[in-house]
């Protein structure tokens, strides 16, 4: 049994995503960005175009959290939402030219957060690849 609240993986997972987010608010507020806008933003960087739905399931964020956070990323003039050519009920994310040019910008801002972590990249892979093991398996038990 636990004696320590920071023997739990739930909480000790919780209370690191939260550091994590605290120490890359100070580098997003200098873009006017939003964890939440960012993680958008990152996921459209690698593919753009694509639907609102495609978007939740990438970025793990429910559509009636995705929805504020898109339109106001649009009102920021970093993407458009256009109906698909093929299906008028869907609509299509996509980057604006100005969403493109942050993506060198955030480069830096990972770079600068890494750098204030005294850990070593190696440790920080395991570390990524340890958390997508663990939220797979919690997909594989949820759906059973």
């Amino acid at each position: 049994m636990a004696q320590n609240l920071s023997d739990n993986v739930c909480f000790t997972l919780y209370s690191a995503t939260n550091a994590l987010v605290r120490a890359f608010r100070p580098l997003l507020d200098a873009y006017d960005l939003t964890y939440p806008q960012y993680i958008v933003m990152h996921s459209l960087w690698y593919k753009n175009q694509v639907s609102l739905k495609a978007l939740a399931q990438d970025t793990y964020l429910d559509s009636s959290t995705l929805t504020p956070i898109v339109k106001r990323l649009e009102a920021k003039g970093l993407l458009t939402r256009k109906i698909s050519p093929e299906d008028e009920r869907k609509k299509i994310i996509s980057l604006t030219e100005k969403g493109v040019r942050l993506q060198q910008d955030a480069a830096e801002l990972t770079a600068t957060l890494m750098a204030r972590s005294s850990m070593s990249l190696e440790r920080l892979e395991q570390l990524r690849l340890l958390s997508l093991e663990l939220r797979t398996e919690l997909a594989k038990a949820e759906a059973s």
